[in-house]
């Protein structure tokens, strides 16, 4: 036998991608009045490739939800939270999945804390697919790739993208009309994904936006939108804890300062230094008026008061602080003999109530299913939040990257896709993603009413988890049950 060791060898192929883990339950939803699906609940692992180079990304976690007496046809619905790099448990246990866990007001609930049947559940419109973006959760980046490429705004979408797409091949959902849901930074994934998706011949029903962020360019130091958009919620916030507008409904003050922003304080506060001293002392005390801090701390910030100013301020006299993703929520003021104040200032008693419960409640949901979880289960990545690539190639812009705007992927989808529909909401209470911001962002693309037909807009008396409220699901609930009504009639027009 000849001697072939010195010969050189053809590269052995990459070994396949091992079959990806999943489990699946078999379930029953109990509703209101005898209300009951049977459906099955699958935790899986799927690969995701690259759509450009065909590389192999890694394996994207997704918690399906299919009712078992649908048809193929079925409506189905792709879910994610936002961060960058939060997974989608409280959205899927918050109260969008089958089971929830309740809240009561703004107490901070028991850990570990009991889930129940969600009379308010989506799956009554849908099927459900809850999905954890690359980089947290329990989804994983595969060795051989490089994360940094998909911890941005591109990046991430056009994983996401690829991840609805496998999905629909694996479980041969081609005949459904297929809806995006995001929360927070997930509404600007949802924009591009919804634009990504059209592009390679994947058609969307319906877009809902639940807390939106669209344009980043207000999040960046001394923009006046910024300033705008938070007057409203500062407003509402003041009326709430009786600082403000009494005798007056939350939604009808929030109305008053939406107004007042949209005109004396937009002039305002554009012309800086220029203002004249009179013009500036009646902006400041109508200011005052309308959010309970004092005309003379309002001109000591220049009618510009940050949000943290803000928290920090309304209740200071009760020794308490408020909260940015529920303004509603308060914890008692950090002392300064307890260290760094820039430390403390981002604590958020919205947060703290409900994070570890949701998380707890998640886990054993997906345990229950047949899922082993990773102990290390990260909700909230904060190295994949802080890595974050920013930069966002726009449709129609050959230059370098710019700040995302989201509303510009938004308005060049629909006009390809004029079928499609869209649904914003948000809460009175969200400072993380002032609702004002969406409206002015949507508003100054001047789509043609036909265009225009296509999107609402919701707003409820709550904070940024729109869900986590006791009397706000049920709006909610009833809200979607009309938007998808009207997104699946519209398809035998």
């Amino acid at each position: 036998m000849a001697d072939t060791s010195t010969i050189p060898q053809a590269p052995a192929p990459p070994a396949p991608a091992s079959a990806p883990d999943s489990s699946s339950k078999e379930l029953v939803w109990h509703g209101a009045n005898g209300q009951r699906i049977s459906y099955r609940a699958t935790a899986e692992l799927l690969p995701i490739h690259h759509y450009e180079t065909g590389a192999l990304i890694g394996m994207m976690f997704m918690i399906s939800y299919l009712a078992q007496d649908g048809t193929d046809d079925r409506p189905v619905t792709f879910l994610w939270n936002g961060g960058p790099g939060a997974s989608s448990d409280m959205i899927n246990i918050g109260g969008l999945g089958p089971h929830y866990v309740p809240v009561r007001g703004t107490d901070h609930l028991s850990n570990p804390s009991v889930y129940r049947d969600n009379p308010y559940t989506l799956l009554q419109e849908s099927d459900l697919v809850f999905i954890d973006a690359f980089g947290c959760g329990l989804s994983k980046v595969d060795p051989s790739f490089d994360a940094k490429t998909i911890w941005g705004v591109d990046g991430d979408a056009s994983a996401c993208a690829s991840g609805v797409a496998a999905w629909v091949q694996k479980h041969h959902r081609y005949n459904s009309p297929l809806f995006l849901y995001g929360e927070s930074y997930g509404t600007l994934r949802n924009a591009l994904v919804f634009r990504l998706l059209g592009e390679r011949g994947v058609s969307v029903t319906g877009v809902v936006e639940q807390s939106s962020i669209l344009d980043f360019a207000p999040t960046l130091s001394g923009n006046d939108d910024y300033y705008l958009g938070m007057l409203p919620l500062y407003a509402a916030a003041a009326c709430h804890f009786g600082k403000a507008g009494a005798q007056s409904a939350v939604s009808e003050w929030w109305d008053k300062a939406q107004s007042f922003a949209d005109t004396t304080l937009a002039s305002a506060i554009t012309q800086g230094d220029n203002l004249s001293t009179e013009t500036f002392n009646d902006v400041a005390q109508e200011m005052s008026r309308l959010i309970g801090l004092s005309p003379d701390f309002i001109k000591s910030r220049g009618l510009r008061i940050e949000l943290d100013d803000f928290r920090a301020h309304l209740l200071e006299s009760e020794g308490k602080f408020i909260g940015r993703y529920d303004m509603r929520y308060t914890s008692f003021a950090y002392k300064p003999v307890q260290g760094d104040s820039e430390f403390f200032s981002g604590e958020d008693p919205s947060m703290d109530a409900i994070n570890s419960p949701y998380v707890s409640a998640y886990l054993r949901l997906v345990q229950e299913t047949g899922y082993e979880v990773d102990p290390n289960y990260n909700a909230l990545n904060f190295k994949v939040n802080q890595a974050w690539n920013w930069a966002h190639q726009a449709p129609g812009t050959q230059g370098m990257p710019i700040v995302p705007d989201g509303s510009f992927d938004i308005s060049c989808a629909l006009r390809r896709n004029p079928r499609a529909h869209i649904l914003f909401i948000g809460g009175y209470f969200d400072a993380a993603t002032p609702f004002w911001n969406v409206r002015h962002d949507m508003a100054k693309l001047f789509l043609p009413p036909e265009l225009k037909a296509q999107i609402q807009y919701r707003v409820y008396e709550t904070g940024h988890m729109t869900y986590a409220d006791d009397k706000v699901p049920a709006l909610l609930a009833a809200d979607l049950k009309a938007f998808y009504g009207k997104c699946t009639r519209a398809l035998d027009d």
